[in-house]
């Protein structure tokens, strides 16, 4: 090397100074402290780095080996005082990975443990200990710790859950996947608001599905029965007069003020079903009706293409007298087979009213509502929204205590109404790349730690946060595993982008 002039000079101090700090930074030990031995801090070295956000660890302190997992994880520069052999020092910029945990085991506060990833057998030994004397649900493994299965203990789902992820991150697949280990560990019954036809296929095994996971579902999968238009075992029809008076309202869009004529014209109709009297049953009689008020409702409704609506139905069995009195187990509602979306906010919202009309039967239902953003929205577009959305809060808040217990999924946290999401208390993450979503969600599920959260940002496809009752080991990284039912509601394949023929 050139050490003559001053470039020279220049070029041997630098390259000096990156010898010594690659040297202090592959030095540097991986070690550990605690302070209250519930949580500890880490550094590691940058170069070969074998930790991870999220997995697990071992922690080799003076009393003995504690397992840890890792929930932050993150580059940091600090400055090292270096002594050189013609007596001067001077500072360098040292870069580590820095972050912290939560302590698996219990024990004392320790400084400076070894730290290193955790062997599949230590967690797995550990998760065993956590296991709860209740049904688990395998719904595939520990993404950081493969090969170790990762179970939700199936009575945390007397706590509402929450679960979201864009769009491609698995989601659908996923919550399908969730519903099979419920029918097939449980005897929960299952209401499934289905708006875009996904979970049709629930009661319908795959052919070529794990022979070990198929057996056991095909003994309940007979006991899921489908409402809706096209391929479903029941045609999915109401009748007008089993609607509650507010929903009747909202379908005929009318407010007790600036419609008061015609309200009161409703409002007589109901009294005089509840005096035993005669009532028109059906939206189409109010236009044959002796009363000029009912004539009117019947304007109103063929004016607003209500009357068009194929769910009315006088002959055929009705929705609602199913929930009333189930015949299946799991009832999925096919509001993706209706023409229109104002119908499938009636039967959304009709199927609320009716679970909570029955909620002193006390009898345990898990109510899913997916695309739960059109059910019960932040911001309600129209009166059967606001109807929904309002049942769907009161639900949240108090349907707990009478076994009605909600599973909300959407793409759009926040859509959501907040008093249904702050009322949750399981989260199921998949990937979410929007930061404000994740800000929104950090806010709401303050007891995830932050640093997993983040994590959602990075997660490929089937890949999950899980947390709160339902996941005994607190937050953890899964990786979804696999379906045994046929999946319906399937994306428009990609034909269109075949080369095109020269």
């Amino acid at each position: 090397m050139d050490t003559d002039g001053p470039g020279g000079w220049v070029a041997e101090q630098v390259a000096r100074y990156r010898e010594v700090r690659e040297t202090i930074e592959r030095g540097t030990l991986p070690l550990a402290t605690s302070v209250d031995g519930r949580t500890f801090e880490l550094q590691a070295p940058l170069h070969g780095l074998a930790l991870r956000r999220g997995g697990y660890v071992a922690l080799e302190t003076d009393a003995g080996t504690r397992l840890g997992q890792v929930t932050d994880l993150r580059p940091h520069t600090v400055s090292a005082d270096v002594d050189h052999p013609e007596g001067s020092r001077s500072s360098i910029l040292v870069r580590l990975a820095v972050g912290g945990g939560l302590l698996l085991t219990p024990g004392d506060p320790f400084h400076d443990a070894r730290v290193q990833p955790a062997e599949a057998d230590e967690v797995a030994a550990w998760l065993a200990g956590t296991r709860p004397d209740r049904a688990v649900l395998p719904i595939g493994d520990l993404l950081l710790s493969p090969g170790v299965p990762a179970e939700l203990d199936s009575g945390g789902f007397n706590r509402h859950t929450f679960m979201c992820g864009q769009s491609g991150s698995g989601k659908t697949y996923s919550l399908g996947l969730l519903l099979e280990r419920v029918l097939a560990e449980t005897t929960l019954r299952v209401v499934v608001l289905d708006p875009n036809s996904d979970y049709i296929g629930l009661g319908r095994p795959r052919p070529d599905a794990d022979p070990g996971l198929a057996g056991r579902y095909r003994e309940v999968a007979g006991a899921v029965a489908v409402w809706g238009e096209e391929a479903a075992d029941h045609r999915l029809r109401l009748r007008f007069d089993e609607l509650e008076a507010r929903t009747q309202a909202a379908v005929l869009g009318l407010d007790p003020v600036l419609d008061a004529d015609e309200y009161a014209a409703l409002t007589g109709l109901l009294a005089a079903r509840e005096e035993g009297q005669p009532l028109v049953a059906g939206l189409s009689q109010l236009l044959d009706s002796p009363s000029a008020g009912a004539r009117r409702l019947g304007m109103r409704a063929g004016n607003l293409g209500v009357l068009d609506w194929p769910v009315w139905s006088q002959e055929e069995p009705s929705l609602l007298e199913e929930l009333a009195a189930p015949t299946s187990r799991c009832l999925v509602v096919d509001l993706g087979s209706l023409g229109t979306l104002h119908e499938q906010r009636l039967v959304a919202d009709a199927v609320l009213a009716v679970l909570w009309s029955r909620r002193l039967s006390r009898e345990p239902v898990l109510l899913v509502i997916d695309e739960a953003h059109n059910i019960c929205a932040s911001d309600p577009v129209d009166a059967l929204s606001r109807v929904s959305t309002e049942r769907a809060v009161q639900m949240a808040a108090e349907g707990r205590k009478y076994g009605i217990y909600l599973l909300a999924s959407t793409q759009r946290p926040g859509k959501v109404h907040e008093n249904v999401v702050s009322q949750c208390d399981n989260l199921l993450l998949m990937r979410m790349n929007a930061a404000s979503d994740l800000h929104e969600l950090q806010r709401l599920f303050s007891f995830v730690p932050p640093g997993l959260m983040a994590g959602a940002a990075t997660f490929g496809m089937g890949q999950a946060l899980v947390s709160g009752r339902i996941f005994p080991p607190g937050a953890g990284y899964v990786q979804m595993g696999e379906r045994v039912s046929q999946e319906g509601g399937a994306d428009v394949p990609l034909t269109w982008a075949r080369p095109r023929p020269r």
